[in-house]
């Protein structure tokens, strides 16, 4: 069971003078934790969230997840001691922000460098005395069941995590100025060409079902998945990565629960702050001005799954992906009791 969390008041409720809520209470309800299909995660930039909670140098990840996106799904999803995984942990923040709440965090990353500066980011947090613990794993997840120790397997209460999509939607930009270059793109890379963020629609497809495959075998019966995407534009069409992750769920076994929606915009007095990167405005600006009137997204679809409730022994012959498609060390990167 995780954390109990209170219901919506009700029309007419005696805790409003209204019977309706207006656009401020629902951001306050939203913000302190009542359950509801749009989570208002996005009131403050990244760089603020974190800011003296992770290392300077993990920032040059090219896709971080927003940091309050996990922290709401934690929240509501575990209670403490519980067991929270990414399987696609980058630079740690579902671990850490499981390590903030009193959690114990789990990832796995395929790319060495990440894989480091997550360690280093558990590090950071085991010194600032949180009361969970994290540890990172690097290696290959679409053969998680065989990179994780057996002991995990049927324990996670919660995975969190989300596929690489749309190079447009990550990275850095540098403005040197008048005279002196171009703007340029850095920090947008993920690493090695055999990394599923540099494979086709279909691979991706069939990598990420794998991976949810071997975190069905992970998590005990009832045990939830939380999945962010978005949809992205390659060449002028509409990927649809959301409806990708709903169906690599259920073909992995899994059952869907809800879909729901993270605002990566923040919200004052009713008007949306947008928080888009340079590429994704000049893409909009580009399009609306060929005459094709494309929209800014300004929200990550959360595709929310369940384990079965029976699903205490998944079969894990039929589900596990060979063991040998596994690079690196199945030894843990770093971690804290």
């Amino acid at each position: 069971m995780s954390e109990p969390r209170p219901p919506f008041p009700t029309i007419g409720s005696p805790n409003s003078e209204s019977p309706y809520l207006d656009g401020s209470d629902l951001a306050a309800l939203l913000a302190k934790g009542y359950l509801g299909s749009v989570w208002l995660t996005g009131q403050h930039p990244s760089r603020d969230l974190r800011r003296g909670r992770y290392t300077p140098e993990s920032m040059t990840h090219p896709g971080k997840m927003l940091p309050t996106i996990p922290r709401y799904a934690i929240r509501t999803y575990t209670n403490p001691g519980d067991v929270v995984l990414d399987p696609m942990a980058g630079i740690g923040t579902t671990v850490i922000e499981a390590m903030h709440l009193g959690r114990h965090g789990v990832g796995v990353e395929y790319e060495a460098e990440w894989a480091a500066k997550a360690a280093d980011n558990i590090r950071h947090t085991v010194k600032l005395g949180v009361p969970g613990r994290g540890e990172i794993f690097h290696g290959d997840s679409t053969a998680l069941p065989s990179l994780l120790p057996a002991s995990l397997h049927g324990q996670v209460s919660l995975v969190i995590t989300s596929p690489p999509y749309g190079s447009s939607t990550h990275g850095h930009v540098r403005t040197p100025g008048p005279r002196r270059g171009r703007v340029r793109k850095l920090h947008h890379k993920y690493g090695r060409a055999e990394n599923l963020a540099y494979r086709s629609h279909g691979e991706l497809a069939d990598g990420f079902t794998a991976i949810l495959a071997g975190c069905r075998i992970l998590l005990r019966p009832g045990g939830h998945v939380v999945v962010t995407a978005r949809p992205y534009r390659r060449h002028g069409e509409l990927i649809d990565i959301p409806g990708m992750v709903a169906a690599a769920g259920v073909n992995a076994g899994l059952e869907l629960v809800e879909e729901c929606i993270a605002l990566i915009c923040g919200v004052r007095d009713g008007v949306i702050i947008p928080r888009a990167s340079f590429f994704q405005q000049k893409n909009i600006r580009d399009a609306i001005a060929t005459g094709d009137p494309q929209w800014l997204v300004q929200h990550e679809d959360v595709v929310v799954l369940r384990a079965p409730l029976g699903d205490s022994n998944p079969d894990t012959r039929a589900l596990a992906p060979p063991p040998t498609s596994a690079p690196g060390s199945s030894e843990p990167v770093g971690g804290a009791a």
